[in-house]
């Protein structure tokens, strides 16, 4: 299986855009599937410095990692065996969400951003690295039709119909945890407005570019908007 340059550089442009907005730090990474059997991942490197001239790999659904491929790759290989309909994956470690996430707290749908994880995502209860694919595996039940699971004091995986979405919804996940801990903060954790199931399912819609919007926006200074 051959990716084409454009699906590489989608996978490095999308992982540029989730350094700079402070999504990922030295650690992270993301795919795309390619098809039913396999999924091109980011360079095992830190997202942020991923070069042009970096090469991404192709991972094959059914056996090992290819050699020089994150451990934690093994958590997107389980998801795109579980759900034929998810497209991209993104491995990141906000900042807020790493905040809640150690309190074992997921945000809630207090707002917008965060009706697309309505009622909350799940919490993996588990603060260690995922480097076994019985660890993956877990994990990947555990998210379910999920968009994003919060991993206790390790960050976040989001899954999308495309690697835009799971960027998007990434910046997402970001922003319902800044809001849910503001709430606190502010003393609102129980009078707070939480959406109700109709109103999140509403408000979670991607009619009118409301992804390709935000993927705009999180990669305008990439060079190729």
């Amino acid at each position: 299986m051959r990716p084409s340059a454009a699906q590489e550089d989608l996978v490095r442009q999308a992982g540029r855009a989730l350094a700079r907005h402070g999504l990922v730090h030295a650690y992270g990474h993301c795919s795309m599937r390619l098809d039913e059997g396999h999924f091109l991942v980011s360079p095992a490197k830190p997202l942020g410095l991923v070069a042009d001239e970096d090469a991404c790999s192709v991972v094959p659904l059914d056996g090992p990692l290819p050699d020089g491929v994150l451990g934690e790759v093994r958590i997107h290989r389980e998801i795109y065996r579980r759900r034929p309909e998810v497209g991209g994956v993104a491995r990141s470690m906000p900042q807020r969400v790493m905040t809640l996430g150690t309190a074992r707290l997921t945000p809630r749908a207090r707002h917008g951003f965060g009706a697309y994880f309505a009622p909350q995502p799940p919490l993996w209860d588990d603060p260690q690295l995922l480097r076994s694919d019985e660890q993956a595996a877990a994990l990947a039940d555990q998210i379910g039709a999920a968009r994003a699971i919060v991993m206790r004091g390790n960050g976040a995986v989001t899954a999308g119909a495309s690697l835009e979405e799971a960027v998007v919804l990434t910046w997402y996940l970001e922003d319902a945890a800044r809001v849910e801990f503001e709430a606190r903060a502010a003393g609102l954790a129980e009078g707070g407005a939480i959406l109700s199931g109709a109103e999140a399912l509403q408000r979670a819609t991607w009619a009118g570019a409301i992804r390709e919007r935000m993927w705009a926006y999180l990669t305008a200074e990439n060079g190729r908007p």
